[in-house]
C-alpha cells in the first residue's frame, strides 16, 4: 500500500496531529492527486493548500495563521498491493430479535446467484435483513427514525433466553466461514457486544475486520426506505453515498473545506472596502481636524496606514489650548450668592443712610471736618508755607490757625458723627462690591457666553451711585453665577473625554486598519487558497468523471430493462455542487414533454422505485467493492407487473456476477421469475403467532 510522509521538515511525528502521514493519504484517490500537483510545477505554497485541506481543518487553520506546513511526499508502495478478497454470505442465524423468537437461519451457497425469499407482511423477512446488517454494522439506519418506543420494543416478545444474531461470510481463500455475531445484554437497541469468529477458530472484536470504511463505500444492504430516500430524500445522502462509493468522500471534503477557507478569505478581503464608507461619513461629520486628516488619506489613490495608524493612536484633545482653558474653567469659582447678597444689602443700607443725612447740619459739619482734616494734613507736611492754598490769603495759616482749627474740629465732629457713620459705611460697602467686581480671567475667551456675562460685571466698577452698584451686582451676578455653572459643567463632560468624540472615531478608524491590514494578509493568501481549490476542484471532476461513468452507464442499462415500454429515458449522471448545495443531478426525459425540466415530476411512485433501483444496483458491481453479496428488503413496492418483470430480468443478470438476496412480500416477483425461466433460488418463509418461523424451498 502505497504512503504519503511528511518532508524532512515535519519533524519526528510527521504531521500536525502526531501521525506520520495525513488522513486518507493511504487512499489511491489521494495519492495520485498529490503525486499530479508534485509533477504539475504549481507552487510549493498552492500544494502546501491542498496538502492541508486533506488533513482537516485544523491543518487549515494552523495555515490561515501563518504556521508553516510541509509538504507531503508520495513514497512508493514498499509490497505491490495483492488482490482483492471478496466476501459472500452463506448464513443468517437469529434469536429473540424482531419477529423471530426462537432460533431461525438461513443459508446460501457462497458465491453468485440469487436468492428470493418471499413472505407476507409480519413473516419475519425484514427481522432477517435487519438482524444481518445488526450483525456486521451495529446498526440500521431504519432505527434512527424510528420513536423511542419502537426502539424499546424491538426484543422479541414470545422469547426471551437470548437476543442474538450472526452472518456467515465466506472469504476468498479461507477453508471455512467467518462468523460475526452480536448478542444483545441491555434494554437498549445499541447494547449489543460483538465478536469475530475466524476459520480457525481464534476469537478477535469486531474491529480486527477493518470493514469500517467498506461497509460504507459500498453498503451491502438496500431496504424499501433507503430506495426512496434516494430520489425523493436530501439532495445531499445519494452525493455522499455515491462519492463514497467511488472512493472520493475525503477528496469531496479537503473541497468543501478548502472552499469555506476561500471564502472566509474573501469576507476578510472584502471587509474594509464594504465599512469605508460609513466611516468616511462618520469622520465627514467631525469638526476634529484629525477626522478630516484621516478621511483625506483613506481617500488617496495611495494610502497611508502608518500615518493614519499615528493619527488612531493620537488620543490627546484635538485643541490642546481649549484644553487648558476647559480644566480652569472645571475649577472656575464666583462669586457666591450669599455673599453677593450680603454686599448688595450692604449698599442699599449705606445708600438710604446717605440719602438720610443729606442737607442737615450733620452733613454739614462733616464737610467741614473733611475740609480742616485735609487743610491740617496740608500744614503738618508743609509746616513753613502761611499762604492758604484755596484762597491764597497771605499768613492766613500758622500756628494760630492750627489752634482754632482743631478747637473748630472738636466743636464739629460730634454734630458730624451720625453723617461721618454714613460716609464710612458707603465707603466699606464700595470697597467690597469692588472686590466682588474683579476683572475677568486673561485664559477666558472673551467670544464665549461666561466671558461676555464677565465683561459686563467688571464694568460695574466704574458705577458710583450705590444704589444702582447694588442692582448691578444683584442682576448682573445672578446671570454670572448661572453662566459659570454652565461652563463648568459643559467644562467636565468634555474633560471625560478630552478628545472631544475623536477617541471613538480614532477606536473606529483603528478597528478599520486591523481589517485592512487582515485584508492585506488575507488576499495573498487566498491567492494561493484559490489556486489549490482550482487544482482540487479539476482532479475532483476529472476522478467523479472517470469514475462515475462507468456507474451512470449501469444505471442506464438497468433503467432501459426495468422502463419496459414507457417512453422514459434516463439520459445521466452527475455530481455537482459542494458543501450545503452538493447534489446529484439525473436527467429524466419523457418524450412528448416540451419543458424537460418538469420530467421528473411526472414519474410514478413505481417509477420512482425503478429509478432508484438503476442507480443503486450498480453499487454492487462496483469493481473493487469486496462484497460479493447485496440484501435487498422489498424492492418491489409500487411496481407495476410490466416493471417487476424487468426488475426479475435485472436480479437474475445481477445474479450472473454477484450473489443477490431479495426479501419481498409481493408474489410478483417470484411469478415472473419462474414465468420467464430465469435462475433464482425461491424460497417461501412462515411464521407463527409463537414468533416460530421456518422456510419452504421450491427452487426453479
Amino acid at each position: 500500500m502505497a504512503k504519503v510522509t511528511r518532508g524532512p521538515e515535519a519533524g519526528a511525528n510527521g504531521g500536525p496531529d502526531g501521525r506520520g502521514v495525513a488522513p486518507g493519504a493511504d487512499d489511491p484517490t489521494t495519492k495520485g492527486l498529490l503525486e499530479a500537483l508534485a509533477r504539475s510545477g504549481v507552487p510549493s505554497r498552492v500544494r502546501s493548500w491542498v496538502n492541508a485541506a486533506l488533513w482537516g481543518d485544523d491543518a487549515l487553520e494552523a495555515l490561515l495563521r501563518g504556521e508553516h506546513f510541509p509538504e507531503a511526499v508520495p513514497e512508493p508502495p514498499s509490497v505491490p498491493p495483492g488482490s482483492m478478497r471478496r466476501a459472500y454470505l452463506t448464513g443468517i442465524r437469529v434469536q429473540g430479535f424482531r419477529g423471530i423468537g426462537r432460533p431461525a437461519e438461513l443459508t446460501f451457497p457462497a458465491g453468485p446467484g440469487l436468492t428470493v425469499i418471499v413472505g407476507r407482511n409480519g413473516s419475519g423477512k425484514s427481522s432477517f435483513a435487519e438482524a444481518a446488517e445488526a450483525a456486521l454494522t451495529g446498526r440500521n439506519p431504519r432505527w434512527d427514525a424510528m420513536p423511542t418506543g419502537w426502539r424499546d420494543g424491538w426484543r422479541n416478545l414470545h422469547y426471551d433466553e437470548r437476543t442474538e444474531a450472526s452472518v456467515d461470510i465466506h472469504i476468498a481463500g479461507d477453508h471455512g466461514p467467518t462468523r460475526i455475531s452480536r448478542r444483545w445484554t441491555g434494554e437498549s437497541v445499541r447494547s449489543a457486544r460483538g465478536e469475530v469468529v475466524h476459520p480457525s477458530g481464534e476469537v478477535s472484536p469486531l474491529r480486527t475486520l477493518d470493514w469500517g470504511e467498506n461497509l460504507v463505500r459500498y453498503r451491502p444492504f438496500l431496504s424499501y426506505d433507503e430506495l426512496g430516500r434516494t430520489v425523493t430524500g436530501r439532495a445531499a445522502e445519494l452525493y455522499d453515498t455515491l462519492t463514497a462509493l467511488l472512493g472520493i468522500t475525503g477528496l469531496a471534503e479537503a473541497e468543501r473545506r478548502l472552499a469555506k477557507v476561500c471564502d472566509g478569505l474573501v469576507r476578510r478581503r472584502d471587509r474594509p472596502s464594504r465599512s469605508l464608507g460609513p466611516l468616511l461619513d462618520a469622520l465627514g461629520a467631525s469638526a476634529d481636524p484629525r477626522a478630516a486628516q484621516s478621511a483625506g488619506l483613506l481617500s488617496a489613490p495611495d494610502m497611508d496606514l502608518d500615518a493614519l495608524r499615528r493619527l488612531a493612536a493620537d488620543d490627546g484633545p484635538s485643541d490642546p489650548a481649549q484644553h487648558v482653558v476647559m480644566r480652569r474653567l472645571r475649577r472656575l469659582s464666583v462669586p457666591e450668592r450669599v455673599v453677593m447678597s450680603d454686599v448688595v444689602n450692604e449698599l442699599r443700607g449705606a445708600s438710604m443712610e446717605l440719602a438720610m443725612a443729606a442737607g442737615t447740619k450733620g452733613d454739614h459739619a462733616h464737610g467741614v471736618v473733611r475740609l480742616l482734616e485735609q487743610a491740617l494734613e496740608h500744614h503738618k507736611r508743609h509746616p513753613t508755607e502761611t499762604t492758604c492754598p484755596t484762597c491764597a490769603t497771605t499768613g492766613a495759616l500758622g500756628a494760630d490757625w492750627v489752634r482754632r482749627a482743631n478747637a473748630q474740629l472738636r466743636a464739629l465732629r460730634p454734630q458730624a458723627a451720625i453723617t461721618s457713620a454714613a460716609y464710612e459705611r458707603a465707603d466699606v460697602a464700595r470697597d467690597q462690591a469692588r472686590f466682588l467686581l474683579s476683572p475677568m480671567p486673561g485664559w477666558l475667551p472673551p467670544e464665549s457666553e461666561l466671558g461676555q456675562v464677565w465683561s459686563l460685571w467688571e464694568s460695574g466698577s466704574d458705577i458710583e451711585d450705590l444704589a444702582e452698584l447694588a442692582d448691578h451686582i444683584e442682576d448682573v451676578g445672578r446671570r454670572l453665577r448661572a453662566a459659570a455653572v454652565s461652563a463648568r459643567r459643559d467644562a467636565s463632560e468634555r474633560l471625560e473625554d478630552p478628545t472631544d468624540g475623536w477617541s471613538d472615531l480614532a477606536e473606529r478608524l483603528s478597528e478599520w486598519l486591523d481589517d485592512a491590514q487582515d485584508a492585506i494578509k488575507a488576499s495573498e493568501s487566498l491567492s494561493y487558497a484559490e489556486a489549490a481549490l482550482g487544482q482540487l476542484t479539476e482532479y475532483a471532476r476529472a476522478v467523479r468523471a472517470e469514475r462515475l461513468g462507468p456507474v451512470a452507464a449501469q444505471a442506464e442499462q438497468v433503467w432501459f430493462r426495468l422502463r419496459q415500454e414507457r417512453h422514459i429515458d434516463l439520459q445521466g449522471m452527475r455530481l455537482i455542487g459542494r458543501g450545503a448545495r452538493r447534489r446529484v443531478e439525473v436527467d429524466v426525459s419523457v418524450d412528448g414533454v416540451e419543458d424537460q425540466t418538469s420530467a421528473p415530476g411526472l414519474l410514478s411512485q413505481g417509477e420512482f422505485q425503478a429509478l432508484a433501483l438503476s442507480i443503486c444496483l450498480p453499487r454492487t458491481l462496483v469493481e473493487g467493492n469486496p462484497f460479493g453479496f447485496l440484501l435487498l428488503d422489498d424492492p418491489v413496492q409500487a411496481m407495476d407487473t410490466e416493471t417487476v418483470e424487468g426488475l426479475a430480468s435485472v436480479l437474475a443478470e445481477v445474479g450472473r456476477h454477484r450473489q443477490l438476496i431479495v426479501f419481498t412480500h409481493d408474489t410478483r416477483l417470484s411469478d415472473a421469475l419462474r414465468r420467464l425461466g430465469l435462475a433464482a433460488d425461491i424460497r417461501t418463509i412462515n411464521r407463527d403467532a409463537m414468533s416460530n418461523v421456518w422456510l419452504a424451498e421450491n427452487g426453479v
